[in-house]
């Protein structure tokens, strides 16, 4: 008899997860677990909705951050059988994919930038600059890497090769998140590990996403017309959305303007 009730709702609910931004560990306005976790857990535990929606548009970042982000979205689904659908806005590319390979299904723009499995590691040489200027670089260290990777000191190639070696690592497991996600789905491909990125139309040959589509009509032809969608996304301070920010906001901005930059955005 409750279906007769008038004041009762029993329309379908999914919850839409916004992962908007790079992805940052402590960063304000960035992605992260420690932003992100509560928002997650009440996106899965609010209710019973029908499924969880990721909405992802990010240019890649902390790989860690990302494997935190990821492992939570999988072990919530799991945990209270939830069907996980992911949507590429204008990107998902590096940690961005990474986020994308924790649901079920991806789905994408067919002009969407997808892919960049692979891992960078940037720096700057400024030994010559200083040098030329007169200045003198003193560094004290008690272990014989403690000072590797000094950019005011000239490239050592043991310190090339272990940084090389540790970001060999990260990209296995990287590269084991993605096999593990997708399956068989995924094309025998030989450059789809290679970092390369491509659009969402080509990204679907590929089995990088299962199919071209946005999130709403999407949804609401799994769920039915009355769907609701309920939002979940970190807000801004007050004095954020006002335009105010320290020092370190601006330099994070640049930052991030890189990333983005790298995929013509």
């Amino acid at each position: 008899m409750m279906r007769f009730v008038p004041f009762l709702n029993h329309a379908p609910r999914v919850a839409v997860i916004r992962l908007h931004g790079a992805i940052a560990s402590g960063s304000r306005g960035r992605i992260n677990d420690a932003a992100f976790a509560g928002l997650i857990e009440r996106a899965f535990r609010r209710g019973k909705p029908a499924a969880v929606a990721l909405s992802i548009n990010s240019p890649g970042g902390s790989p860690v951050q990302s494997s935190l982000i990821a492992a939570r979205i999988r072990r919530l689904a799991d945990e209270k059988q939830v069907p996980v659908v992911a949507f590429v806005e204008d990107v998902a590319a590096s940690g961005g994919y990474w986020l994308a390979c924790a649901a079920d299904q991806i789905y994408a723009d067919r002009t969407s930038i997808v892919g960049s499995i692979g891992v960078i590691m940037a720096g700057f040489g400024a030994h010559e600059f200083i040098a030329r200027h007169g200045i003198e670089r003193r560094v004290y260290t008690s272990g014989e890497n403690k000072s590797q990777l000094d950019p005011f000191r000239p490239e050592n190639p043991e310190d090339v090769a272990r940084i090389k070696a540790i970001g060999g690592e990260i990209h296995e497991a990287f590269i084991d998140h993605v096999k593990r996600a997708r399956g068989e789905r995924l094309a025998d491909d030989p450059a789809l590990f290679t970092g390369a990125f491509w659009t969402g139309g080509h990204a679907e040959t590929l089995g990088l996403v299962d199919g071209i589509g946005h999130l709403v009509p999407v949804m609401k032809q799994r769920f039915g017309d009355k769907t609701r969608f309920i939002v979940y996304g970190p807000r801004r301070s007050l004095l954020r959305r006002f335009g105010a920010a320290v020092a370190g906001d601006a330099f994070a901005a640049i930052e991030e303007r890189s990333l983005w930059a790298r995929y013509g955005l």
